[in-house]
């Protein structure tokens, strides 16, 4: 069978399945809805988790940017892991013990204030509309080349799948979901990664393959023979500061997502959201330790299929045909010598390659068996709409529960709160559908921003509301509002309106580390500066950090 034959039965039968989990997962009550009745077991969490924090940009994005920026592009994999790290083990234990819905409902009641709660909102549906973005787009890439559809007719069709599991089973639909994505995500990325290794290294562990082999320095040789500079040679496409700051705004972004954070919420007590963070770690490791192997096997394959060939020669390729289709894959004979240069420069290279192609292309590129060709489609729809649905829970729990039940109508009805929770799922599948047919960026860029955006508004807030019971609430809104005001002026006048990155050369995707030191001095001085917390509020503080007793005495019966 085709590559298109298998493609429609494997994510056909996908779909079928996310379709009855969310008719299965229906729920009937606003708790159901927003944290799926805090029922969900630690290890089916920690899938979850891993399924929603790892985007199309992790699944779809991030091996093409390694591919292309070589050491540098470790800066996804230290930022992104080493977020979640400080995530699991700083923030998620103590959010849990808090007890709230949502991020702005723990800056509301941290904070003691409407205004600091409607900041909240206002960051966590910026940042997550940012970050839907990417994942829309990562939605029509997939279909426009597997299923030869258009890419706005593939976003509508991911949206109303989408759409459906979010609508009917909110929080629980989405959790049970994404358990399901997470496995067939994973075998999608494991499966070509090791038949790779087996083909270019005769090792089948992606990981050892790498490490050991001398496929490294084959690689760094063919760059240099075509003008490039090492693979493994540091801060080729980005200095040092750069690199440092990009990587703690993804670090500490990552601490700050709303739509990771409130899966924190999903679980029975702080003991299970402890443990569902170290189930997400060994799950979300398997994908990230495995990623930097596939970056430079797919760079040196793609190489070798494409540079010094003909143009007659790489049109009779298949995959290449399909892909120039998609206008993510360009070939231009610029010098009319009838072969096509791969070159670092732009008016000499003749081979223009979208980066998200990159880990969708190399199964085709490897000539692995059709089947695993439609397997990685299905693992890069389920990456980009599990983190999508999580997106679009929280833009509505933000409407829904933080604005709409907290402020303009506490006293609504389970039926009437689940019911506007249900129409801004609905508002929010539009918003992202637009921007899944007007993306910004490469899926990995757009993501970048969000990250920068979580880092700049959220982080500060979240950890001086823990761990400093001095910081009020003139300082949380002051610091809010200053840190996502800078991020957001500087990523856009950068990137859309022309201005040079003043700030020492940073880019967008790491001005969030500014932005959030911003956040954190200016929320200190405020605070400083004006009448502390009042009693209770720092009384409650005390009480977050203390150890919970009934934790502790379980804890020390299991040894």
């Amino acid at each position: 069978m085709s590559v298109e034959i298998w493609t429609i039965l494997i994510v056909g039968l996908s779909f079928l399945v996310y379709l009855y989990i969310g008719w299965q997962s229906r729920v009937k009550d606003s708790k159901g809805f927003f944290v799926a009745d805090q029922g969900i077991p630690s290890i089916a969490n920690g899938a979850a988790t891993a399924a929603d924090w790892m985007s199309a940009a992790s699944f779809i994005s991030m091996a093409g940017l390694i591919s292309f920026m070589g050491y540098d592009g470790s800066i996804y994999l230290m930022g992104w892991t080493g977020g979640y790290v400080l995530l699991a083990l700083l923030l998620a234990p103590y959010l849990r013990k808090f007890g709230k819905y949502t991020v702005p409902d723990f800056v509301g009641d941290r904070y003691y204030s409407n205004v600091a709660r409607l900041v909240a909102v206002v960051a966590a549906i910026f940042v997550s509309l940012t970050y839907v973005a990417g994942q829309m787009r990562g939605v029509g890439i997939v279909f426009s080349r597997f299923l030869q559809v258009d890419i706005n007719t593939g976003v509508i069709i991911g949206m109303v799948i989408v759409g459906f599991f979010a609508v009917l089973g909110g929080m629980k639909g989405i959790t049970w979901t994404q358990v399901a994505q997470y496995v067939i995500l994973i075998i999608a990325y494991l499966i070509p990664a090791i038949a790779l290794a087996v083909l270019l290294t005769g090792n089948p562990i992606p990981q050892f393959a790498f490490t050991f082999s001398d496929i490294a320095d084959k690689l760094n040789q063919i760059q240099v023979d075509l003008g490039f500079a090492q693979y493994t040679q540091p801060f080729v496409n980005k200095p040092m500061l750069d690199v440092l700051f990009v990587t703690i705004a993804l670090m500490v972004g990552t601490a700050g997502l709303p739509h990771v954070i409130v899966r924190f919420y999903t679980v029975p007590d702080v003991r299970s959201a402890r443990f569902s963070a170290g189930w997400a770690l060994l799950f979300i490791a398997i994908l990230y330790t495995t990623a930097p192997a596939l970056s430079m096997f797919a760079r040196y394959n793609l190489i070798n299929s494409l540079h010094n060939h003909t143009v007659e020669e790489v049109r009779q390729l298949d995959w290449a045909n399909k892909w120039e289709r998609t206008k993510l894959l360009a070939f231009e004979d610029k010098n009319g010598d009838g072969r096509l240069q791969l070159t670092p420069k732009k008016d000499t290279n003749e081979i223009t390659i979208d980066r998200d192609i990159i880990v969708l292309a190399t199964p085709e590129i490897a000539k692995l068996a059709p089947w695993v060709i439609a397997l990685v489609a299905a693992g890069g729809l389920a990456a980009a709409l599990s983190t999508a649905s999580g997106l679009l829970l929280v833009i509505s729990s933000s409407i829904a529960h933080d604005v709409y039940y907290r402020i303009v109508d506490p006293g609504a009805s389970e039926q009437k709160r689940l019911f506007v929770g249900r129409l801004m799922v609905g508002l929010s599948l539009v918003g992202a559908g637009y921007f899944g047919v007007n993306p910004p960026g490469f899926v990995g860029e757009v993501v970048a921003f969000a990250f920068g955006l979580a880092a700049s508004s959220f982080f500060p807030a979240i950890i001086l509301g823990i761990f400093d019971k001095r910081t009020n609430k003139e300082g949380a809104i002051a610091g809010m509002v200053t840190g996502l005001i800078f991020t957001t002026a500087y990523i856009v006048g950068v990137k859309f309106g022309g201005m040079p990155p003043w700030f020492f050369g940073v880019s967008p995707e790491g001005i969030g580390t500014v932005g959030m030191l911003l956040n954190l001095v200016v929320t200190l001085v405020v605070s400083r500066l004006t009448p502390p917390p009042p009693a209770e509020i720092q009384a409650l503080v005390e009480d977050l950090r203390s150890p919970d007793i009934e934790e502790t005495q379980s804890i020390r019966a299991m040894h």
